[in-house]
């Protein structure tokens, strides 16, 4: 035998999700396309994704894992619903696309106003960045104000006036706002603590007669899942009345997820502006904005207001969103009740399991959508938050993910179930996690 070729040495394959990777980075700072994807938070390699279908995805290297992620949200039903791919394949046949109105704009239209009465008008774009820019250009002509209150870790997308002490990847990567930005801009925005009245009260005295509206995630969900206190949100409601001010919803995440009528249904509140995304398109991209007919209504070709897209009201989302809103609305009942007790089930035994293993963790949640912090709480705010051992929970991550279990890869945002989870599925992310704890309690 050839002794040489017995001693060479084996060239390492790099799984190819790995390859993937750096084949990324050689077009994508970083890789990606969006900053969080990159696993900067958690450490390791980010799988590549190859398919998905119901409550699992599949990575390039052939291996599977329980999603919590569901894109950030909008796969309430799971991946690959079969009603919602028959929706977009049937649109396709007819083109991706018209750059004019269709039908299925109004119907869509319709559904979203049956879970949302206060959006007596509205506007269909491609994303929450542009609704909630849109939104905010809208309050400042309604009001002609110059002045926006938004919440510390709070996001809403990446436009100038709105990326200022923003949660989400913002937060991940601990950048106070971000290179850009102009100073010009940003002094018009006020960010104050979430979950506080009284800086609220604050700042409209100090600035009486200027401020436009006040933008806020219900739930925020950006900086981990976090509720909004007793009587927070009727509080924001009262003062921005009595003050002129536009109440502005951002239901991006909520909208259809902690309640069909998202958080304004759940708490009770109507504000006068609402955005929506994520699930309104069924994956698709696809958001909207709207509210009181007499602001939306500033929006050209009615209004002095401009705003626009070739891709707005495109007919394979509005395909998506047809299918996806009319489910939620015709099996109402039966899909709410499936996903609190799912995701109650799963947050909790989790939380049993970190108990047992003598690990500090906080669970949020709020309906179908929840964050587990690495500290022992509670979790109120971003300041709360950042408090969180962020060590830690890469470590919680990585662990997971070895054990088939895919969690949103920062300890700033949520995880969200869908109706495809099943009793086996939390039984596995239980177990999981109990191995995890075990593993981070031996590590010390």
């Amino acid at each position: 035998m050839d002794s040489s070729s017995t001693n060479a040495p084996t060239e390492r394959v790099l799984p190819r999700s790995h390859q993937l990777q750096q084949r990324a980075e050689q077009f994508f700072p970083g890789g990606v396309n969006s900053p969080v994807r990159a696993f900067g938070a958690v450490g390791g390699h980010p799988p590549f994704v190859e398919r998905a279908q119901g409550a699992h995805v599949w990575d390039a290297d052939g291996n599977q894992y329980v999603d919590y992620v569901g894109s950030w949200g909008p796969m309430i039903l799971g991946h690959a619903a079969p009603q919602v791919v028959e929706a977009v394949q049937q649109a396709a046949r007819r083109s991706a696309s018209f750059g004019a109105s269709t039908a299925s704009e109004a119907e869509l239209a319709a559904l979203v106003q049956r879970a949302f009465p206060s959006m007596e008008r509205m506007r269909f774009v491609s994303s929450g960045t542009e609704a909630t820019m849109s939104a905010l250009r809208l309050a400042r002509a309604f009001t002609g104000r110059k002045f926006v209150i938004k919440f510390e870790g709070c996001y809403h997308g990446h436009a100038d006036a709105l990326l200022v002490k923003a949660g989400s990847g913002v937060a991940t990567f601990g950048i106070p706002g971000s290179a850009g930005v102009l100073e010009e801009t940003a002094q018009f925005t006020l960010a104050l603590p979430f979950n506080d009245v009284a800086a609220v009260e604050a700042a409209f005295a100090r600035h009486q007669g200027e401020i436009a509206c006040v933008i806020v995630e219900p739930v925020v969900g950006n900086a981990g899942c976090i509720a909004p206190a007793e009587g927070y949100l009727q509080a924001l409601r009262t003062l921005t009345a009595q003050a002129g001010a536009v109440l502005i919803f951002d239901e991006v995440m909520t909208g259809f997820r902690v309640a069909l009528g998202g958080a304004q249904e759940r708490y009770g509140i109507q504000p006068d502006l609402t955005c929506l995304g994520k699930i309104l398109g069924g994956g698709l991209p696809c958001a909207a904005f709207g509210g009181r007919r007499e602001i939306v209504e500033m929006l050209a070709p009615l209004g002095p207001v401009y705003q626009a897209g070739t891709l707005s009201g495109n007919p394979l989302a509005m395909a998506a969103g047809i299918a996806t809103v009319g489910h939620l609305i015709e099996q109402r009942a039966q899909i709410y009740a499936q996903l609190e007790q799912t995701a109650a089930a799963i947050a909790d035994g989790v939380a049993q399991a970190a108990a047992q293993a003598g690990v500090a963790l906080t669970t949020n949640r709020v309906g179908s959508m929840f964050t587990w912090f690495l500290q022992p709480g509670p979790v109120v705010d971003y300041a709360s938050a950042a408090c969180s051992d962020t060590r830690a929970f890469a470590a919680l991550h990585r662990a997971m993910l070895e054990q088939g279990v895919w969690l949103p890869p920062s300890q700033f945002e949520a995880a969200f179930v869908s109706t495809a989870h099943t009793a086996l599925d939390v039984a596995a992310t239980v177990a999981a996690a109990r191995a995890a704890f075990a593993g981070m309690r031996a590590a010390g």
